[in-house]
This record gives C-alpha cells, sequence and structure tokens, in this order.
C-alpha cells in the first residue's frame, strides 16, 4: 500500500503595497487656501499662456530640437551652450535646498505641479460631485444613470483640461501655432500625437487618480526631504501643550475646568488634508505643508472663541519652546542658510553676468587635414583652415576673418562671411607667411572674428599654423 500523501503547506500571498482607504479632501477656506490659488493662477498663466507669447517674430519659448536650438525671449541657445543648462539644475537644487531648509515643503503646497493640477482636479469634482460628503454617498451608491452622468461629466472635463495640458506641453517644443493648424487639421505628427497624448495621460492619471500616492510613494523629493530639516525649519505644526488633553465639548463647556486642551476632537484638520493624515500625530513624510489643516483650525477655533494657532507655521523648536515670532524669524540666520544663499547668490550672479556680457557668435577653427602645409608659386607657405561660425543673434550680420600670430601672418584675400539670423555657416580660409618667418614645426596663431556693423561683437580663437 502507498504511503498516504502529506498536506501540502499553503503559503499566504503578501500584497507588495497596503490597500489604502481613498481620500475625500474636504473644502477650505481661508488665508493659505487663497494664496494656493494665487499660485495656481499664476503657474497656470505662465505654462498655459507664455508658449502663445510673440517675440522677434516667433513664440517668446521655445525649444526647437529638430534645429537644435533654444529660444528664451532674446536668446537663442545653441547646443554649445548647454553649460547653461547644467547651471540652472545646479540653481534649482540649491534653490530647493535653500528654500526646504528655511520653510520646509513649501513647494510641494503651493507650486509642484502634482499639487497644482490635484488642486484643479478637485475643484472640478467638487462643482461636479459636491463637497466630501455627496461624493463618499455618491461613491458608495450602486450604479445608476444618474451616478453614470455625474462621473461621465467629471472625467469628461478632467480629460479635456489634460488634453490642453498635453498639447500646450508640446507647444514648447513644436511651434504651437503650427501644432494647432496641424491638431485642428488632424494631421500632427507622429511623435507630437505621441507626446500630446503621453503627458495628457499623465496628467490625467496623477492628478485624478494617484493623487496623495504620488506625494507619499513616488516623488523622491518626499523621501529625502528630511535630511535638509532641522529643528528651526519652518514647518505645520500642532502645539501639543496647548491643544492636549484633546475632547469633545460645546461652546459653553468651561475646557480648563474639565482639563481639556483647546483641540475640541472635531477632526475637521484630517478632513481637509489632501494626503490624508493627522498633523496631530507631529511631522510626517506625507504632509506637503499646504496649510490647509491651519485654515480649518483657525476656523474651529473662532467658533469656539479661541485663539487662532493651535496648528500653525511654526518650527519645533518655537513650539517645544513658545518662541515669538521674532525669534522665529532670528533664528532663520543659521550657518547651513548662510552657506546655501551664499552658494546660490554667487552662481546666480556669475551666470547672469555670463548671459549679460555674452557675445552672440560662436566660432570653431579647425586647420584642413588634407595638407599640413603647401608652398605658393611665390615661395609663401600657405595652410587652410576652416571656419564654423554661428550667429546666436536675430539679425543677419557680415563677419571679417583676421589673423595674427606669426611676422607677416596674412590671409592669402579678404574673407567675408554673411551668416543668417540665428544660422550657422562656414567659411575657408587661406593663410600665409614668408619663408624664414618662424622655424618649421606648429606655431599658435590667432583668428579674429568681427562684426562688420558692430565691432563690439568679436570671438578670438585660436589655431596651430604649420611652417615644414
Amino acid at each position: 500500500m502507498s504511503e498516504p500523501s502529506k498536506p501540502q503547506r499553503v503559503i499566504p500571498i503578501q500584497p507588495l503595497y497596503a490597500a489604502e482607504p481613498k481620500v475625500y479632501p474636504r473644502s477650505v477656506q481661508g488665508l493659505f487656501q487663497r494664496w494656493r490659488w494665487v499660485f495656481v493662477w499664476l503657474t497656470q498663466l505662465v505654462f498655459y499662456g507664455l508658449c502663445w507669447l510673440p517675440w522677434n517674430g516667433r513664440q517668446a519659448v521655445l525649444f526647437d530640437l529638430d534645429a537644435r536650438r533654444f529660444y528664451v525671449f532674446d536668446f537663442v541657445l545653441w547646443p554649445q551652450d548647454t553649460i547653461y543648462l547644467a547651471v540652472l539644475l545646479v540653481l534649482s537644487a540649491l534653490a530647493l535646498f535653500l528654500f526646504t531648509t528655511v520653510a520646509g515643503r513649501l513647494w510641494c503646497g503651493y507650486t509642484c505641479p502634482q499639487t497644482v493640477y490635484t488642486e484643479i482636479f478637485l475643484w472640478i469634482e467638487r462643482k461636479v460631485e459636491g463637497d466630501r460628503p455627496k461624493r463618499i454617498k455618491l461613491d458608495a451608491a450602486p450604479w445608476s444613470a444618474g451616478k453614470l452622468a455625474t462621473k461621465g461629466t467629471k472625467h469628461l472635463l478632467w480629460f479635456l483640461v489634460s488634453l490642453w495640458t498635453g498639447f500646450t506641453f508640446v507647444g514648447y517644443f513644436t511651434p504651437i501655432r503650427e501644432l494647432a493648424q496641424a491638431v485642428l487639421a488632424l494631421s500632427p505628427g507622429g511623435w507630437e500625437t505621441f507626446w500630446i497624448l503621453f503627458y495628457a495621460g499623465a496628467t490625467y492619471g496623477n492628478a485624478g487618480f494617484m493623487r496623495e500616492q504620488m506625494c507619499k510613494y513616488i516623488c523622491p523629493y518626499a523621501q529625502f526631504q528630511f535630511v535638509m530639516f532641522d529643528p528651526d525649519t519652518l514647518i505645520v505644526a500642532y502645539d501639543e501643550k496647548r491643544g492636549e488633553p484633546r475632547g469633545g465639548r460645546s461652546k459653553k463647556t468651561d475646557a480648563g475646568g474639565k482639563g481639556l486642551g483647546d483641540c475640541i476632537d472635531c477632526s475637521i484638520c484630517v478632513q481637509v488634508c489632501p494626503t490624508g493624515i493627522d498633523i496631530r500625530d507631529g511631522l510626517q513624510l506625507e504632509c506637503i505643508g499646504c496649510a490647509a489643516c491651519i485654515d480649518a483650525c483657525d476656523q474651529v477655533m473662532d467658533k469656539m472663541d479661541y485663539p487662532r494657532g493651535l496648528i500653525r507655521y511654526s518650527t519645533e523648536n518655537a513650539v517645544k519652546q513658545q518662541f515669538a515670532r521674532a525669534a522665529i524669524l532670528r533664528r532663520t540666520v543659521r550657518p547651513r542658510v548662510l552657506v546655501y544663499s551664499a552658494v546660490f547668490l554667487l552662481l546666480l550672479g556669475a551666470t547672469a553676468w555670463s548671459l549679460a556680457t555674452r557675445v552672440p557668435l560662436k566660432v570653431d577653427v579647425q586647420r584642413d587635414r588634407a595638407a599640413l602645409a603647401t608652398e605658393t608659386a611665390d615661395g609663401a607657405i600657405e595652410n587652410t583652415f576652416r571656419l564654423q561660425l554661428i550667429n546666436a543673434s536675430e539679425q543677419s550680420r557680415t563677419y571679417r576673418i583676421g589673423v595674427a600670430g606669426l611676422d607677416g601672418i596674412h590671409l592669402a584675400q579678404p574673407v567675408e562671411v554673411r551668416v543668417a539670423a540665428a544660422a550657422a555657416a562656414s567659411a575657408t580660409a587661406q593663410v600665409r607667411v614668408e619663408p624664414g618667418s618662424a622655424a618649421s614645426g606648429p606655431h599658435p596663431v590667432r583668428f579674429t572674428v568681427s562684426d562688420a556693423a558692430d565691432p563690439s561683437v568679436t570671438v578670438s580663437e585660436e589655431a596651430k599654423f604649420w611652417i615644414p
């Protein structure tokens, strides 16, 4: 007889993440909410409007990848100007470090695209579905024609905003007026179509569905922000000494007589939080510093005739030691802040000076490698050089080429090159010296390229003249 088989051990499947309940942020009014909408309007006016602004016969900001040119108002940047892109990234990082050290996650709460578009999508959601209780009730209700119409309207509006956002984004890389004509004619290019739909899909998914999940799990800034915090960093803080022990009560209740703090445990601060956290549990990674809980708590304090500021912008040290506002401001000036500020201002000043004194001409000189040197009929030594000229301005220019560096060195014939606006051109220069002017071998010479009409536009480049 065969032995009975042993029962196999069943290993439970462990999910890779813990499912969380959907967050239904409640609408709130107040000072900081008004400031959030100010930044929503400012950022979106810049984003949606800047690409339509005409400038010198083109749009003011255009990153023309096909022509390998970036237009930023009066500046025309070429691939050789990638140093400015690197500097811009460094400045952005320094600014983020500086502002985070001083004021916490103000970027996240007011100007981060994820926050801005989530706020826009939530506004649409509230207008279509109602405030928090109505949205909760609608989601819990069974599907019906009315629910389908309400949800469909919301998602249609979300999709239209997302599609316009994707179209605008691509309009910074393809001239937006040409792109608009192509879209209206249903004939946009393949890449334009892909990126419009891709960016629209990203906006729709991030602002409509992922929302706080982006801030809590995906955004890298949220993961390392605390490295830049210290006890004097401005944060959204709950005054535990004043608020605890919390407990519900009526307005007429003598809280002091019952040993209660000012917090009435209404949970409004949790209901308005876009990431669904309880700020009374202390500073948390999920807090984006939007101050919605401050506005909500201040309204509750007003109704209870309690002083405002149970939840407020403050610092860890200020809450513990009850610092006044003047003391908080004084402690802003500390070594880390001074170092970040000095480096940021120094780099910003150097970049501004470089852009202000930038010559709108780029020159590259290469000696013709087909022949090191040739001897002309009159016995002179001749080298041939090829010059690549880039006119980084938006007006056509005529450039004159000169050479110096050896006794008697000269051009075989004068060279003038006309280069169209924001274009490149090449020129060939035959350079001669008399025999015996220098020893054999390579010798440094300097080419000077100057605008015939504006001598201030001059660039010098070195090259090697070869004498056999």
